[in-house]
């Protein structure tokens, strides 16, 4: 298949991940079991995400000058990414996130960014050839903002969409959010941009009202197991409902989503049809453990949807 060129720019963690049956309070300390450690980092995540789906990606990222970034890496190019923007930083570690993960399947994550706070304006100069020459860019929030607002621009520039997936959650300046053609928060963060609260569908409406009133074409509130609000400029809002499957771990839910709706757009698919495929890949995501052990690859998915038509 002809694909049109995807860069994602972002993170790189290694995730600890440790079981509960439930978070701990402010000084209890509760049992685990099934501690595992895997690559996962938003950025990377989404990269997986894509490169499984089959797009055409070159990911911009960094990892410390230690034996793990060199099997990130590694592990990368095996999921059919392009690695030449990715750097070894001197005396940095490699990102690394502390993940509790309860019964429910729900997780609370601290990271160290580590390699992914050099990820600076500089840096990016590096390598900004690729993103001129990409039809699409996503991006995350767990590097440097001003790179995240460099690359944009440079990707607005140069006529390629700006996909920005606002997490973690933080103050974003109106120059930047101007500069995104679809943005993909969850309900939480959809609430930190706007100051409204997305309870429901009149919520979830406001908030997306907010975002296009900001120069954003296309929202896409991702709502769980509800499936995700699409608002596009100019049209009525509606739930596009995911499909319904038992969550063991939904770590690299929204991150397969982003990789899978993007990849799904560059393919040519409408609107509602790449939601659909990206919500197939992250439901297949969420009955596995881990973030990119988790995440599908593209014959996984149509075999999925094939079985729902």
């Amino acid at each position: 298949m002809c694909m049109a060129k995807l860069v994602v720019m972002g993170s790189i963690n290694v995730d600890h991940i440790l079981n509960l049956n439930s978070f701990p309070q402010p000084g209890e300390t509760v049992r685990g079991e099934q501690y595992k450690v895997a690559f996962g980092g938003k950025g990377a995540n989404q990269a997986v995400a894509a490169g499984r789906c089959g797009a055409d990606i070159t990911f911009i990222a960094c990892v410390g000058q230690d034996d793990v970034g060199i099997r990130v890496c590694q592990q990368l190019a095996k999921d059919n990414i392009n690695t030449s923007s990715i750097e070894v930083i001197e005396g940095e570690t490699t990102g690394v996130a502390l993940i509790f993960v309860n019964r429910q399947g729900e997780n609370v994550i601290g990271i160290n960014a580590g390699a992914n706070g050099r990820l600076t304006p500089d840096y990016f100069l590096r390598h900004d050839q690729v993103v001129k020459e990409a039809d699409a860019l996503l991006l995350q929030l767990e590097t440097p903002l001003e790179t995240v607002q460099l690359s944009a621009e440079t990707a607005k520039k140069h006529h390629a969409k700006v996909i920005l997936n606002p997490a973690p959650a933080q103050k974003i300046s109106d120059r930047l959010l101007s500069l995104v053609d679809i943005i993909t928060p969850n309900e939480t963060e959809a609430e930190y941009l706007t100051g409204i609260a997305v309870k429901d569908d009149v919520g979830a409406e406001e908030a997306s009202q907010v975002l296009h009133d900001k120069g954003i074409e296309t929202v896409i509130i991702t709502l769980g197991s509800r499936g995700v609000w699409l608002s596009e400029k100019g049209k009525e809002g509606k739930i596009v409902p995911g499909f319904k499957v038992k969550a063991i771990d939904t770590i690299a839910a929204g991150d397969t989503f982003n990789g899978a709706l993007v990849t799904g757009l560059l393919e040519g698919k409408e609107m509602l049809l790449a939601i659909r495929f990206a919500h197939a890949a992250a439901a297949i995501a969420v009955t596995r453990q881990g973030a990119q052990p988790a995440v599908p690859w593209r014959n996984e998915i149509d075999a999925f949807l094939s079985e729902q038509d």
